[in-house]
């Protein structure tokens, strides 16, 4: 009963804040906004001369919107790269914030790229060990694979989890410290300042809701490997 309500509660407050994020996002992204002359590309691309990266690009994402420190690139899915909504804006601005972050060289910004290149090779590694783990297990009969598959699902899962949290603190100063100050200097109405900050409040909880979402699968999963 206890582990029922304990797992109650974990899935609340990681559906909680993804559906909280959903729907600020919608409510600020149906109605264009008349003050804003152009569209989230557009003011993408603006803040980027107005600070000498001409050399950032601004393109279409495939998935979701992020900046790509590789390849020097701002991507917005199609409805912020060609909306006038305040999520448009607001969500333009924000990943500019992270271009501004890398030109800046930034340490946090530094370490998360680093810590994100780290966490693919080990995912990579720990997807080999679970796969081998068992194999190991039924050929060697030695406890030892117990462990490796332990190591495996650290790898897999625990390197995300690090990553997500790594990258709350990054996303936070790009929110309230860059975006938030350079929308208010002249690209919000003032009545428009309270939605642009639950826009950016809700970024973050992205970050903080995947890693929620890490800790739970990684502890179901040593909770597996104990059994």
């Amino acid at each position: 009963m206890i582990y029922l309500l304990l797992l109650g509660v974990l899935l609340l407050l990681i559906l909680g804040p993804q559906l909280w994020v959903q729907q600020v996002m919608a409510k600020y992204n149906r109605h264009p906004e008349e003050n804003f002359p152009g569209s989230g590309g557009e003011l993408a691309r603006h803040l980027l001369d107005r600070f000498d990266l001409h050399k950032v690009q601004v393109e279409k994402a495939e998935s979701v919107d992020h900046y790509d420190p590789g390849d020097k690139a701002v991507r917005l899915s199609k409805d912020k790269l060609e909306g006038r909504t305040l999520t448009a804006i607001t969500t333009a601005a924000h990943e500019v914030a992270h271009a501004l972050q890398d030109a800046a060289e930034e340490p946090l910004f530094r370490w998360r790229t680093r810590l994100g290149s780290i966490a693919v090779g080990a995912q990579r590694l720990g997807s080999f060990l679970l796969f081998v783990a068992p194999i190991l297990s039924i050929v060697t009969r030695a406890p030892a694979a117990g462990l490796l598959s332990a190591m495996a699902a650290f790898l897999v899962m625990g390197s995300n989890v690090v990553l997500q949290l790594a990258t709350l603190p990054v996303e936070l100063d790009a929110s309230f410290k860059k975006a938030l100050p350079l929308l208010k200097n002249g690209y919000l109405r003032p009545e428009q300042y309270r939605g642009a900050e639950k826009i950016l409040r809700a970024a973050a909880f992205t970050y903080l809701s995947a890693s929620l979402a890490g800790l739970l699968n990684f502890w179901q999963w040593m909770r597996v490997l104990k059994r």
